[in-house]
């Protein structure tokens, strides 16, 4: 017997439905279950230790979300598509039954997400720190002025943008925020990190990836209203001149299970894209 977790979207029309689907599922297998928002970091956090699988019902949000509480707990984590495009699930809504038996069943591989520390460091020497899975953005506020970030990697001066922002990406996030603002897609078994400005002033430096070796620093030079850092879209925090924001590898990853069966990567990369609006 298992213990499956179901993280949904509190706001998602099909969550209901789809929900009642897993209960049922969990009944007719004898599985145990428990289900929370996935906002409901700390409820999700204290169910971990019992849980052999969290199942995520929604999109990319809701998965962003529900990895904040699941970090590098070890946990796996399935996604179930429930949004439109949905690059962090592997599963489809009509598929949820036939992926929960396969994972009863044995039948499925486990992938490792790569994912990022964040140390915000003050001016005054104050420092709070974040883990992302997708991406870390520091970027203007709300007044449409440039800032400008001074960018070094491991001490080395890489780059003083003056620009709309800056993404430090994992491969995970490479098809996400990074990838609008010019940087590339990348496979997402491995461990680097992209460095990408958005919209620069003149710069020839359009986007760098850095080994996971390496500790990326940011440092906001000049700004209008300060700046905002953003991590994984889910959480803003402020920051003014002089502060400092520190993006280094984590070694724990964040595991994924992937069905037999499952859409390769690049397949799936190609089908979501058809799916986007242009």
């Amino acid at each position: 017997m298992s213990r499956i977790g179901f993280a949904w979207n509190p706001k998602g029309q099909r969550v209901p439905e789809v929900l009642e689907r897993a209960r049922a599922w969990c009944a007719a297998t004898g599985q145990e279950a428990w289900d929370a928002p996935g906002d409901a970091l700390d409820v999700i956090r204290g169910e971990l230790p019992t849980t052999d699988l969290v199942t995520v019902l929604g999109g990319d949000g809701t998965f962003l979300r529900t990895a904040r509480a699941i970090g590098g707990s070890g946990v796996p984590a399935l996604g179930v598509n429930l949004g439109r495009i949905g690059f962090l699930a592997k599963v489809e809504r009509e598929d949820l039954e036939r992926a929960l038996d396969q994972f009863l069943n044995g039948d499925f591989v486990i992938g490792d997400r790569f994912r990022i520390a964040v140390r915000i460091v003050r001016a005054s020497g104050e420092a709070e720190e974040h883990e992302c899975l997708n991406e870390v953005v520091v970027a203007r506020g709300r007044r449409v002025r440039m800032i400008q970030l001074e960018v070094e990697v491991s001490g080395s001066h890489l780059a003083t943008y003056v620009a709309d922002g800056v993404v430090v990406a994992t491969p995970t996030g490479s098809t996400a925020y990074s990838f609008s603002a010019g940087g590339s897609i990348l496979d997402p078994r491995l461990r680097n990190m992209i460095i990408t400005p958005v919209a620069a002033y003149l710069s020839p430096l359009h986007s760098v990836v850095a080994g996971e070796d390496h500790v990326v620093h940011l440092t906001l030079r000049e700004a209008h209203d300060g700046a905002l850092v953003s991590l994984d879209g889910q959480l803003d925090v402020p920051i003014g001149l002089g502060d400092r924001v520190e993006v280094s590898a984590l070694a724990a990853p964040l595991r994924m299970v992937e069905p037999a069966g499952s859409t390769p990567f690049y397949d799936l990369l190609r089908t979501k894209a058809s799916l986007l609006p242009y």
